[in-house]
């Protein structure tokens, strides 16, 4: 068996659920904030607050410590020394802001478990657009592999 190809499949489905996970999260927060804004009921926003931890605690960590395992390994095996290559070097330079994302969406979670959120629906639908863009990047950077 290639471990190489084994490795990047769990890398690949980890990266997936990582990022259903850092875009769902934050719709999930426009929902919460509205309905804390509308003085919805305290058991609508006590669902939201099960779904945003569940989602967080046993989906999206799991997938970003998987895909940063997975990943390391990937560059094990291809060659520490391939960190030199400028698309290896932005490729984790956006995964570590998409990390820095998850530990934010993690901090909006504690928030809202406190019910002491901060930020409106609008900023939430705005922040949801960030793992987008940088996906996007990811996906360009790897597959053209520039210099």
């Amino acid at each position: 068996m290639n471990t190489y190809l084994l490795f990047k499949s769990i890398h690949l489905i980890a990266v997936i659920s990582w990022m259903a996970g850092l875009l769902y999260l934050p719709r999930i927060f426009v929902y919460h904030s509205d309905a804390v804004l509308n003085n919805k009921s305290e058991d609508l926003t006590s669902t939201f607050k099960i779904m945003e931890r569940r989602l967080f605690i046993y989906i999206m960590n799991p997938a970003m410590i998987i895909s940063w395992i997975f990943g390391v390994l990937l560059i094990h095996i291809i060659g520490i020394e391939n960190v030199s290559f400028l698309w290896l070097q932005l490729k984790l330079l956006f995964v570590i802001i998409l990390t820095i994302y998850h530990f934010f969406l993690f901090e909006c979670v504690r928030k809202f478990s406190e019910n002491n959120n901060s930020y409106s629906s609008k900023f939430y639908r705005i922040i949801n657009e960030i793992p987008t863009v940088l996906l996007i990047g990811i996906i360009i950077i790897v597959v053209f592999k520039p210099l």
